[in-house]
C-alpha cells in the first residue's frame, strides 16, 4: 500500500525559504507569482492492506517525527 504525507507550515508562520523561492521565480522572469509557501512530501510504502491501521500509523509517525506540529500541518493520503 502506498501513502503520501504532505507537511506544510501553518498560516501565519514566516516562510523564509518560500520568500526566497518567490524572489528567485521573479528574477527568472516568471510572471504572475503572488506568493510561495514551501513544504515537504513523504511518499511511503506500507506492508499490508489495512487502510485504517495505515492511517493511524502514519498519524503517529507525523506527530512524532515527520512534522513539527507546533508550526506545521500535515495531510495523510493512503492510496489503496
Amino acid at each position: 500500500m502506498k501513502a503520501r504525507v504532505t507537511v506544510t507550515l501553518k498560516s501565519g508562520v514566516l516562510d523564509p525559504q518560500g520568500k526566497a523561492i518567490e524572489g528567485a521565480l521573479r528574477s527568472l522572469g516568471i510572471a504572475g507569482v503572488a506568493s510561495v509557501r514551501q513544504g515537504k512530501v513523504f511518499d511511503i510504502e506500507l506492508e499490508g492492506s489495512d487502510k485504517a491501521g495505515a492511517e493511524a500509523a502514519l498519524k503517529d509517525a507525523a506527530d512524532k517525527l515527520l512534522a513539527n506540529t507546533v508550526i506545521e500541518n500535515y495531510r495523510i493520503e493512503v492510496m489503496g
